[in-house]
């Protein structure tokens, strides 16, 4: 029954915090690499090599559905892991797929040709590697056309995120808001493509204005996770037990993911 939620830190929390209410009665099994955090200074070798090892932690937990609950996970590497590295009897999904779902008001199995959608001006805020990779771009243009996406590497933030600088946050989130208005100065909609990003995301809608529809991850993700499985209830794996699993040091981890969720964490050395 338990369904594995990966990411390179405490990001994916706000995911897990989405899908455990959305589906009370799924155990999952959270994995954080808080040991290699942030993954979005890293090259795509090195965040794949990094994302599959804790993606077979994870099938070994009993979990037999991973759901990457990290953008840049996403980006730089899982098209590479699923055509060549995840096993058959095995599944392992992106996050990027309930924002097009959103965005384009089409469903991801609807595989008719691209078509214009009401929304043309959207920001992208994302990690550096995910906005390097254009993987939102391309998957974008598979269903619509029409749309300029002007992306902004937000550098710094998740890392204030982890430390828990909720004031520096605040000022890098504003001042990556300024640098991408420079260039796309009224965007009808704005992606929030970093999982870390919902715990900053009033100060994003903020800084944009009323009239931005800011799309934020968490809530996408654990209605696209309740259809899938709906639809896929053998894609379950035979793991009966939720718990938490991180590469750092469990004490550190477990008291910073407690600030976040507001309810007491424990986690274990993976």
């Amino acid at each position: 029954m338990a369904v594995g939620i990966f990411d390179s830190g405490l990001g994916g929390l706000t995911v897990l915090d989405a899908v455990t209410k959305r589906l009370p009665d799924v155990p999952f099994v959270y994995y954080g690499d808080n040991a290699h955090a942030p993954y979005g200074v890293r090259g795509a070798d090195d965040i794949c090599a990094l994302t599959t090892t804790g993606v077979q932690r994870l099938f070994d937990e009993g979990c037999d559905l991973v759901i990457l609950a990290c953008n840049t996970a996403s980006a730089a590497a899982l098209r590479r892991m699923q055509e060549g590295w995840v096993p058959r009897d095995k599944r392992v999904l992106g996050v990027f797929v309930p924002l097009i779902e959103a965005l384009t008001e089409r469903q991801w199995g609807d595989n008719s040709p691209p078509r214009e959608v009401a929304i043309k001006h959207v920001a992208l805020f994302a990690t550096p590697a995910t906005v390097s990779s254009r993987a939102f771009q391309r998957e974008l243009a598979f269903r619509a056309i029409g749309v300029d996406v002007e992306a902004q590497p937000c550098g710094g933030v998740v890392d204030a995120i982890e430390d828990g600088d909720m004031i520096l946050a605040e000022a890098l989130v504003r001042s990556h808001v300024e640098a991408l208005q420079r260039r796309m100065p009224k965007p009808e909609a704005a992606i929030l493509g970093c999982t870390h990003y919902p715990l900053v995301e009033e100060v994003f809608q903020d800084a944009l204005g009323p009239d931005v529809a800011v799309y934020s991850q968490p809530r996408l993700v654990a209605d696209s996770l309740a259809d899938y499985l709906a639809r896929h209830p053998d894609r379950q794996g035979p793991g009966t037990d939720p718990g938490f699993l991180t590469t750092g040091d469990p004490a550190r981890v477990s008291s910073k993911a407690t600030q976040f969720l507001r309810r007491g964490i424990s986690f274990s050395a993976a």
